[in-house]
């Protein structure tokens, strides 16, 4: 299988990723008030940021059957029981600040609106003066990009039911020891020309280094990828999922089931990627979110 470059900045002009998940819509003409965020608990995951590549908790209430909520036509993930569900919304990148707005499913098959704000969040950018050759795709390289989209999104659109059992703690495991050495939402400037942030955590690590699924999950797509080398995605139900990328070796298939800290692979080179490293991309709801909104610290 193909699949599209987004864990780097692309060396073209085109972006994918500020098409997907938007937020950001104007909700003002909704008379339903502003939904807030469940109270602030240390032992919830992911942790609420409302900001461009960040997380928002939103509030649905109490009731008898787990309600359906969407961003757009998006379906969302929706945890909790009877007593409180809260919508769980990946926010884009490049979602501008300002209020924005869900959509409740009711029974009758009308919708409300839940509002929130996305706050503002300035990422860190890096300006770097390089060889014209290494940013810009040669003719073949752009072509075998252009193959790789239409598979990239149908896998990135990817909604299966959430599992309770897994959705009671959204708590990741870090899918492999090693230093962060580049943030999420970090800006490449090349020549003066501004690329697509940063959309996951890099772990820097030895080739060979085990990568373990950070939550249970099933094995979606594997392959060997121009930008991300050898590449493995996992769906956890309700919209989210995870990429690790750059693998020297992929030990899972499509259909393998995996629980918290089963292995799929190694540390790699592969693909675009200056040293052995790992990629770790999440996805909610068709947005790149913060990987470390998972993790405890």
């Amino acid at each position: 299988m193909q699949a599209m470059r987004f864990t780097h900045p692309f060396p073209s002009r085109r972006a994918l990723l500020g098409t997907l998940g938007l937020l950001a819509l104007p909700a003002r003409a909704f008379a339903a008030p502003a939904a807030t965020a469940p109270a602030a608990d240390a032992e919830v995951w992911p942790r609420a940021l409302p900001v461009p590549g960040g997380v928002a908790r939103l509030s649905l209430g109490p009731a008898a059957t787990r309600p359906e909520a969407f961003a757009g036509d998006v379906p969302l993930l929706v945890v909790g029981d009877a007593r409180e569900w809260t919508a769980v919304v990946g926010i884009a990148l490049a979602a501008e600040p300002g209020t924005a707005h869900i959509k409740v499913r009711l029974p009758d098959g009308s919708s409300r609106p839940v509002g929130y704000r996305i706050a503002a969040k300035r990422y860190a950018e890096q300006q770097l003066k390089v060889s014209p050759r290494t940013v810009d795709l040669s003719p073949e390289d752009q072509a075998r990009f252009e193959r790789e989209r239409a598979h990239q999104q149908a896998v990135m659109a990817t909604f299966t039911e959430p599992d309770p059992a897994v959705h009671a703690s959204l708590r990741m495991q870090v899918p492999t020891p090693g230093r962060r050495s580049s943030s999420f939402g970090l800006r490449r400037v090349f020549n003066g020309q501004a690329r697509n942030p940063h959309s996951g955590m890099d772990i820097a690590a030895p080739t060979g280094t085990p990568v373990v699924a950070p939550l249970p999950g099933r094995v979606i797509d594997t392959g060997d990828y121009f930008f991300n080398g050898n590449t493995v995605w996992l769906d956890h139900g309700g919209g989210l999922l995870t990429m690790v990328c750059h693998l020297s070796q992929i030990t899972v298939q499509v259909g393998d089931v995996l629980r918290t800290g089963e292995p799929l692979g190694a540390v790699g080179a592969t693909g675009r990627a200056t040293g052995p490293h790992l990629h770790w991309g999440v996805m909610l709801n068709r947005a790149m979110v913060d990987p470390a909104l998972f993790l405890p610290n």
